[in-house]
């Protein structure tokens, strides 16, 4: 059966990267007695897929890993055993068994909700930090935003607004982003991902200016599928809410059906 984990990343642990996160999670695994299941051959391993590979600097409240599990107890059960062998800067947030057929969260990603603040010291001189976002937010209103992407092959020219789904201001925030931070909803996934820094370059390269490499204290809120089919309005959903996969019907059309939820 396939299981879908939702975890936050906090504190120091946003400092692992994810090859060290995955190792971590599997030894996590084996310690809360999860009947996890193994890949064949001469080197077996767990089967693992996590959704979106996290930056390094990065916390997060909404971070995904799939598993594939032979039995299980109900989720709470799971949930609770799985956090009592978590070092702090991890918890597990839900278990939800997903529908046998279902697409890893890897395939079906589509974009991800981020806030960002001003690291304390790093504010703007000449303006106070929502005047600035502010002025990042106009700045995206324009017909394009034409950005200079590096690739292994070379740089390329591509629009980055398409890109970019959502963005404004948040209320003040606590714990360590104080003070008005910047919502943004960006494309996130194997077909195009975006990064909060790209977006907050355009923004710096429209000023004249290079952006500060420690600047921005950022976070992922939330990571999403979208329901709709390519010719209708995107319809985003978390992961964890939506247990579906894409099906081909018999006349070649492409559809997502919702199971459980």
């Amino acid at each position: 059966m396939k299981i879908r984990i939702k975890f936050r990343k906090y504190g120091t642990m946003k400092f692992i990267g994810h090859l060290d996160v995955m190792r971590y999670f599997q030894k996590a695994i084996r310690r809360a007695d999860v009947d996890v299941c193994y890949s064949g051959g001469f080197s077996p391993h767990q089967i693992m897929s996590f959704a979106a590979p996290l930056g390094v600097g990065i916390t997060s409240n909404g971070e995904y890993v799939d598993i594939e599990a032979a039995s299980t107890k109900d989720s709470e059960t799971m949930k609770r055993c799985l956090n009592e062998v978590m070092s702090e800067g991890f918890e597990i947030v839900s278990y939800r068994i997903l529908p046998d057929d279902a697409a890893n969260a890897m395939s079906i990603v589509g974009a991800g909700d981020y806030t960002l603040a001003f690291r304390p010291g790093y504010e703007p001189e000449d303006m106070d930090k929502e005047q600035w976002f502010q002025g990042l937010i106009a700045f995206f209103e324009r017909p394009s935003v034409m950005v200079t992407k590096k690739t292994k092959r070379g740089e390329k020219k591509m629009d980055l607004k398409p890109l970019v789904y959502g963005l404004s201001i948040c209320p003040e925030g606590d714990g360590e982003m104080e003070g008005p931070r910047l919502f943004m909803k960006i494309s996130t996934g194997s077909a195009a991902n975006v990064k909060p820094e790209q977006v907050l370059d355009a923004y710096y390269g429209f000023l004249g200016k290079e952006r500060p490499p420690f600047a921005f204290m950022v976070q992922r809120e939330e990571v999403y599928t979208d329901r709709a089919s390519e010719a209708e309005k995107p319809v985003y959903t978390p992961l964890s809410l939506w247990n579906s996969w894409v099906r081909k019907s018999d006349n070649g059309q492409i559809s997502s059906d919702p199971a459980g939820g």
